[in-house]
Parts: structure tokens; sequence; C-alpha cells
């Protein structure tokens, strides 16, 4: 078997990790936590979201973080935005604080993105269409995310055709690159596979990645069968903060240093250093007053302790 020599990891903690969390985090933590896994390595970071503080409070200092942190050549850094405001308010600040690349979701599911957006799979696409034409015309680089790809909180089981149909159509109005997400975290390895088959139909190898939760502990089972079709790009959150909001039982992306670990595991080279990106992990646990979720984290602060 032939796996990808080298992978890329996109960490999401800063955005998708924190999003959800009830109590304040100071923006001086986020922009600490983005420094710290830059200095691990990590050659892409999720940093924020420009949505409404009134939906998603815990970004409302999008622009603050983002004008805070210290950009390095060789990093993407990237924002997801839900709507052409969401554009507009990212683009509002001096254009070297801008996001290296922006972020749009559409769901595999119906009932998900009626729930979560408030409209149709169809509507969703149509209202990123003017997002992605700007942001390209600007320069900036266009992933898209496919929510719910292999299941859903009020639908159940998703077929891999919803998949490759949202696919196809993020391909048609522009968008770069697309992630295929299982926001819930129900995914086994057979499934996973079958959805990102159905995306690479519209999409080239180069253009894939995976988003795995680890809500029935298969992420890294996940991401071994994803391995296995040849995806070499994954998103993943340090310490395993995050969840979704809309799944109770939901816990949160795979752990990155777990991703790590398994691919270093595998001779496959992902330039970035465990032991700092475990750090990372364990600086954020501290700012939300909980031990990292990460078990490869654990075990390296175990190992470390004295006897």
């Amino acid at each position: 078997m032939s796996f990808p020599s080298r992978v890329r990891l996109v960490d999401v903690s800063p955005r998708d990790g924190l999003q959800n969390e009830k109590a304040p985090v100071p923006a001086a933590a986020k922009i600490e936590l983005v420094a710290r896994l830059a200095d691990a390595g990590l050659e892409a970071i999720e940093v924020t979201s420009f949505v409404s503080p009134k939906w998603v409070p815990q970004m409302a200092d999008n622009a603050e973080v983002m004008a805070g942190i210290e950009r390095r050549p060789d990093i993407v850094y990237s924002a997801l935005v839900p709507n052409m405001k969401g554009l507009e308010a990212a683009l509002a600040a001096p254009r070297a604080q801008w996001p290296d690349e922006v972020v749009v979701f559409g769901a595999a599911s119906e009932a998900f993105s009626q729930r979560n957006i408030n409209c149709s799979i169809v509507e969703s696409i149509e209202r990123f269409e003017p997002v992605t034409r700007r942001a390209l015309e600007l320069g900036i680089h266009v992933r898209g995310a496919i929510s719910c790809a292999v299941g859903c909180p009020y639908e159940g089981a998703v077929a891999p055709e919803r998949v490759g149909e949202v696919a196809r159509l993020m391909k048609a109005i522009g968008v770069q690159h697309v992630g295929v997400a299982d926001t819930i975290g129900v995914g086994t390895p057979h499934q996973v596979q079958r959805a990102l088959e159905a995306a690479l139909r519209h999409y080239a190898i180069d253009e894939l990645s995976g988003h795995f939760h680890d809500t029935y502990g298969q992420a890294l089972g996940n991401t071994y069968a994803a391995l296995e079709v040849g995806i070499w790009q994954y998103d993943a959150s340090v310490a395993g903060i995050g969840g979704c909001p809309y799944a109770k039982g939901a816990t949160g992306n795979v752990a990155t240093e777990d991703v790590v670990y398994l691919l270093h595991g595998l001779d496959i080279e992902t330039g970035i250093d465990l032991e700092r990106l475990a750090d990372a992990g364990v600086f954020i646990s501290e700012q939300l007053g909980r031990p990292t979720q990460s078990r490869v984290a654990r075990a390296l602060i175990n190992k470390r302790a004295p006897a």
C-alpha cells in the first residue's frame, strides 16, 4: 500500500476549537496559541471567523486577533466567512491583516443546512458565489467545507452522492479546495472513503482534505482510511478542543497531536515538532481550565514527569 510521503495539516483550534466555548477566551491567548502552533511547525492555521457576534460571541474579537498575530511567510492564515458581510468585515482591515485564505461551508444534509444557516443547500452555495468571486479577484484562496458528509444529527446517514453534489456545486462557483467533514463524528472508515471518492469526482486529489471529529472514537481510523485513498491534507485541532453545537454528545475535532503521532509512525513527513505541539495544546487547555484531550499529549506529559 502506498501512502502519501508528506501530509499537510491545518490546525483549526483557534477557530473551530474555540468557537463554542461559553467563557470568553482572551484575544491575547488566541494570538499566543497561533504563535505556538507556528513554532511547532504548522503550515496552515485557521485563525478565526468573521461571523455575527450575536451568534458566535467567542469570535467577536476576530479583527483584533488577525491584527495581533505575527505573520510568517511560509504559513497560510485562514478565516471562515459565512457571507459577503463576513468577507467585507475581513477586508475592512489593512491588507497586511487580511486572511490568506477564506473558508466557506455547505452541508451535505438539507436538514442540517436549514438548522445551521436557515437555507437550503443550493441557497447556501448561491450565497457563497459572490464571496468566492470577490475573494478570487483579490487573490485570496477559497477553501470550502462540506459538513455532515457521512452523518447528520437530524437525517441520520448521508449518501455519498449528496457529498458529490455539494462538491460539484462548490466547484461550479470557483471554490478551489474542499474539505470533507464528519462534523458529528459518526463516520466509519468505509463511509469516509465513499464520501471522499464522491468528492474526488469533482476535485483533484490535491484539492481535497479530510476533517474528522472523534465522537465515536473513529477519527484516527478515518484518517488512516483517507490516507489509503491518497488524501494528504487534513484539519485537526490541538488538544482535541471543539465540538458540534448541533449534535448532543458530539465531541471535538481529532487532536492534532494524535494525528501527527499516527503519521510519524507511518514514516509520513509533517514538518511538525510533536513535543512543541503538545505544549501548545497544554497551553490552550490551561486557558480553558481543563486537561488536554489528546491521548498522545497526555502520554508525553506523563513521560516527562519525574518517577
